[in-house]
C-alpha cells in the first residue's frame, strides 16, 4: 500500500555563523527537493549547538529531542558540513552522532534513507576530504549516498541571499541532490 503523504527532507548543517556559505548550499539542495514535491525542514546553526553526544545519558535538551525527532519523521536528509582543517565540523558531526539514538527504533539510524551530503570549504582538499567523510558517516549510519555529492570549493564559488551561487552549474548540481533524495524516497515508498 503506497502513503499520499508528501516525503520530508530534512537539512542539517551549516555553522553557527548565520547565512554561513554552507548553510546558503543547503538551502540551495532543500530547494531542489521541494521542486521534487517534497516538504522540506532544516535544523542549522544555533540549532545544531548541541551538548556532546554521550550514548550513557538518556536525557537530552529539548534542541536535541527535536534534532532526534526531526531524523525519526524524515523520508529523506541533506547534509552539509564547512570543511574544517580537511574534516567535517565538529558541530555537523556531533548533530550526527545523535542518530544513534534511533539504534532501536523500527528503522534503525538512517535506514533506507537517502542522504545527500555537500562539503564546503575554502579549497579542494577539504572539500573533497569532507565530502567522502560525509559519505562514510552516511553508510556507517545505513543511509544511503545520493549519486550526487556535493564538494564546493568558496575560494572559486560564492553564494548569495537570494539563494544562488557565481557558478550556476554548482547552483544546479546542489538542487539535483535534494531532487535525488526524494526521488529515492519517492521509489522506496512504492517498494
Amino acid at each position: 500500500m503506497t502513503s499520499t503523504r508528501a516525503i520530508k527532507v530534512l537539512g542539517i548543517g551549516g555553522s553557527l555563523r548565520d547565512g554561513s556559505q554552507s548553510e546558503r548550499a543547503l538551502h540551495i539542495a532543500l530547494s531542489g527537493a521541494r521542486e521534487a514535491g517534497a516538504e522540506t525542514d532544516a535544523i542549522t546553526g544555533s540549532a545544531l549547538s548541541l551538548p556532546f553526544y554521550d550514548a550513557g545519558i538518556d536525557d537530552r535538551t529539548p534542541e536535541a529531542a527535536q534534532l532526534i525527532e526531526a531524523v525519526r519523521a524524515a523520508d529523506g536528509i541533506v547534509v552539509v558540513s564547512p570543511g574544517y582543517h580537511g574534516a567535517l565540523s565538529g558541530l555537523v558531526k556531533n548533530a550526527l552522532d545523535y542518530v544513534e539514538d534511533l539504534r532501536s527504533d523500527a528503522r534503525p539510524y538512517l535506514d533506507g534513507r537517502a542522504v545527500g551530503v555537500i562539503a564546503v570549504a575554502y579549497g579542494w582538499q577539504a572539500a573533497v576530504t569532507t565530502l567522502n567523510q560525509l559519505r562514510t558517516i552516511a553508510h556507517a549510519l545505513r543511509g544511503w549516498p545520493t549519486p550526487m555529492g556535493g564538494a564546493v570549493n568558496t575560494a572559486e564559488v560564492k553564494f548569495d541571499e537570494t539563494g544562488g551561487a557565481s557558478e550556476e552549474k554548482v547552483v544546479n548540481n546542489l538542487r539535483l541532490i535534494g531532487r535525488q533524495v526524494t526521488e529515492f524516497a519517492l521509489a522506496r515508498r512504492t517498494l
